[in-house]
């Protein structure tokens, strides 16, 4: 059974509230007739040529992304640039475009959590707690094991990228204490939860926040560094988001998709 697009948006809203996203972001709906019936989702992570073409060519008529296509200001929505052609593409084959981001991340069944239990972690808390009963950033444990053997599990959990899962820390190091934090998360490098555990798992880490991490780290708890793919971390959540608007939404067909938007496409190992 259809429902419309502003029912849709106003379910999408009671299980991940937009007033729970950060003040800089633009989750909600991004363009769309909110009196529009539409029968048929795709979930990505990001927004782009071959994810809108697979939700044009699809015949879905909603297209659901964690990240936002419009995150900052615009000053031209014109063809010749990448987002107006979007834009341009999914109005005209009636296809709403909705962006579930940092209020999807703070929720109990977020990113962050998801990519937890798909690494096996117990005894979770959020890093910094929320309203909404989630935060942002999971820390619990595992089985004792080596960082390496934590690490190639990681690689055997995540769809395959070109980037891999690149390790900061001592291969036969025993670790048992995991934080993690799905996309880019720097801006935990100083939670004392991050600095306590064993080893901190996410994304788009860069030289010298990484270095100085480490540096301190072996003065403190000597914890470790996982530098994973920001898709693919995310990517994870989809089947969450997928089933959870199943419940919410029966009457929608629900589909994920599997095509890798991770912008590096293949690695020379020297």
């Amino acid at each position: 059974m259809a429902i419309t697009v502003r029912e849709l948006s106003s379910l999408m809203d009671s299980q991940w509230p937009l007033s729970g996203q950060e003040d800089w972001d633009n989750s909600g709906l991004v363009t769309g007739s909110l009196d529009r019936s539409v029968t048929s989702a795709l979930l990505v992570v990001d927004v782009t040529h071959e994810t809108v073409s697979e939700a044009i060519d699809g015949g879905h008529d909603v297209l659901i992304a964690h990240h936002p296509l419009l995150l900052r200001g615009l000053m031209t929505i014109a063809e010749d640039r990448y987002k107006g052609d979007l834009l341009a593409r999914l109005i005209r084959a009636h296809c709403a475009l909705f962006a579930v981001h940092t209020n999807g991340d703070r929720v109990p069944t977020g990113t962050s959590a998801t990519l937890a239990s798909a690494l096996g972690l117990t005894n979770t808390e959020p890093l910094v707690a929320n309203v909404l009963g989630g935060g942002l950033g999971i820390v619990g444990s595992v089985t004792p094991q080596t960082l390496g053997d934590f690490a190639r599990s990681i690689g055997a959990v995540l769809p395959s990228t070109a980037g891999g899962v690149r390790v900061s820390g001592d291969f036969a190091r025993s670790i048992s204490t995991v934080s993690v934090c799905a996309g880019a998360g720097d801006s935990l490098l100083s939670n004392p939860l991050v600095r306590g555990s064993d080893v901190f798992v996410t994304s788009d880490l860069r030289h010298h926040p990484a270095s100085e991490f480490r540096e301190q780290a072996r003065l403190d708890n000597d914890t470790a560094l996982i530098d994973i793919s920001h898709w693919a971390a995310e990517w994870l959540w989809l089947d969450q988001a997928a089933a959870e608007i199943r419940e919410f939404a029966p009457g929608l067909d629900v589909t994920v998709s599997h095509i890798n938007t991770d912008p590096w496409t293949f690695s020379v190992v020297q």
